[in-house]
């Protein structure tokens, strides 16, 4: 796959480096990409056609409703489904709650800074509500899941009109149906975790038409100790693969070219229903499918990464070489708290091999700072292991105590400014260490995925290096360029975690002026 290759004219264009810092330096927009904090309110464009992944015929206009999505990629797969029953049933989704005739609050609930934004922009609405600008709120997801076994979060917040589990997403429309007509019976709505695939077609997407989110299965096995997500997500269950293909096309349909591969433990794939992991299998048939350029796989845990597995990602045309994996911490005796199922040396030696057999990979994780127990030996081995392992790409987070979880028991709770100082300063390492790999991009020609544009000529777009909202963005100059275009970029500069280049045949046209 050539992803990047080296570009030989970059001698010759200084004036254009220039070009471009003044067009980002003249684009307002360009300096606040990373700074966006408004309420993440859907919001799709009138010039887009309702996506044709939701087939069918709307029925009678029953209402207006606002919709806010909060969480993870897999949380975004279920708000998409409400959104699509909803336009199907006859509900019009505006753009502002002020004035709509309900608000949708989809929750995240996984750990406490999530649940606290959560209640944040419930309260927000409410506080509408109270006004007469909205006549109901309901909220979905995880929130009211985690928190049904407490008393519930209309206990907690009873000006909410009626609460939705993660397992109720399908019986969305009743709800709202229930609301409109002024039913306050019925206001909860729970289901059991189910024991087969729910079916995530004829969604109504919300990310951009060129990259979409597949969740090839719901819950987990695993029995890590932090974590509450087997509490609210239920156990792992499979998407089949036929099933998994449909949604594949059906999605390239809606002009997908980016497949966003998404579970909660992706190499578990097939366990439960095939009776072994299926993921390199899938991927294999995947690939047959038409249209998609680009399959990106998240969520990757470090057991069950077989060579099978390896071998067809390293082989592929069109799987890219970026890998989101989760390790959580490199010292055997923290991982072993963690009930990880995952020595140090498994996770060094898979890492190597990753490296190794995997040309031009970039690897993605996330650690965990200040785990119960952890010593500042520990933490130690974890800074030298970040340091020599350089990944491209990685998150840390404190450890955040949850209510439920086997964690809670353990002893030796550290304090907070404790946490927050080891997460620092593994996050002022990462940040020298993408400085210096973003600076080993300059020279090469990589292909580049347009997201947006932001101003006369200047584009945001992705290489096959970073994941939508989460990694880093390719600044662009070009000509007529629209989202979804795949074009060549000579990279040029860094600034902070960015790349900044030109198309490449913009390029040669100037150089040669």
């Amino acid at each position: 796959m050539a992803l990047f290759r080296f570009a030989d004219r970059l001698s010759d264009v200084k004036t254009l480096e220039c070009n471009i810092k003044a067009a980002l330096r003249l684009n307002p927009l360009f300096k606040s990409i990373r700074s966006m904090t408004s309420l993440p309110i859907i919001d799709l464009p009138e010039s887009r056609p309702l996506p044709q992944s939701v087939s069918g015929e709307p029925g009678p206009s029953k209402g207006t409703y606002a919709f806010v999505s909060l969480g993870c990629p897999k949380n975004l797969v279920d708000s998409e489904k409400m959104l699509g029953s909803l336009s199907l049933d006859g509900y019009s989704l505006v753009s502002d709650p002020d004035g709509a005739d309900f608000v949708i609050v989809n929750t995240c609930g996984f750990i406490e800074s999530s649940r606290q934004e959560s209640r944040s922009v419930i309260q927000e609405m409410l506080d509408l509500k109270k006004e007469g600008k909205t006549k109901g709120v309901i909220v979905a997801g995880c929130l009211p899941q985690r928190l049904e076994a407490d008393g519930g979060l209309l206990k907690e917040m009873p000006d909410i009109d009626h609460v939705v589990g993660v397992f109720g997403r399908d019986e969305i429309t009743k709800v709202a149906d229930r609301l409109v007509g002024g039913n306050r019976e019925q206001r909860e709505l729970f289901r059991p975790a189910p024991i087969k695939a729910m079916n995530d077609q004829s969604r109504l997407r919300i990310t951009p038409a060129h990259y979409a989110y597949l969740k090839i299965s719901e819950g987990c096995d695993r029995t890590c100790t932090f974590c509450s997500i087997p509490s609210m997500r239920g156990k792992h269950v499979t998407k089949p693969i036929e099933m998994v293909l449909d949604e594949a096309r059906e999605l390239v349909d809606d002009g997908m070219r980016e497949l966003i591969i998404v579970a909660q433990d992706t190499t578990y794939y097939g366990m439960d229903i095939y009776g072994e992991v299926r993921l390199a299998e899938l991927l294999r048939q995947l690939q047959k499918v038409d249209g998609i350029d680009w399959i990106r796989l998240m969520y990757l845990y470090p057991i069950n990464f077989s060579d099978e597995l390896i071998d067809v990602i390293a082989d592929s045309g069109n799987i890219l070489p970026y890998l989101d994996m989760p390790l959580q911490h490199i010292n055997s005796a923290v991982l072993k708290r963690m009930q990880r199922r995952v020595n140090s040396d498994q996770t060094r030696e898979l890492v190597s091999k990753l490296r190794e057999r995997i040309p031009n990979v970039v690897l993605r994780t996330t650690f965990i700072t200040g785990f119960p127990g952890e010593t500042d030996q520990q933490f130690e081995e974890l800074r030298q292991f970040v340091e020599e392992t350089r990944f491209e790409r990685m998150g840390v987070f404190t450890y955040s105590l949850e209510p439920g979880t086997p964690a809670v028991k353990l002893e030796g709770h550290l304090p907070e400014d404790v946490k927050e100082a080891r997460r620092d300063e593994l996050m002022a390492l990462q940040q020298k260490i993408a400085f210096e790999h973003a600076d080993t991009m300059i020279g090469y020609e990589l292909d580049v995925l347009i997201d947006e544009e932001i101003g006369d000529g200047v584009y945001v777009g992705r290489s096959y290096a970073d994941a939508p909202e989460i990694d880093a963005n390719v600044i662009v100059r070009g000509v007529d360029l629209q989202p979804g275009d795949m074009v060549p970029v000579e990279i040029m500069e860094r600034q902070d975690y960015d790349l900044v280049g030109m198309v490449a045949d913009v390029l040669a046209e100037e150089a040669d002026e």
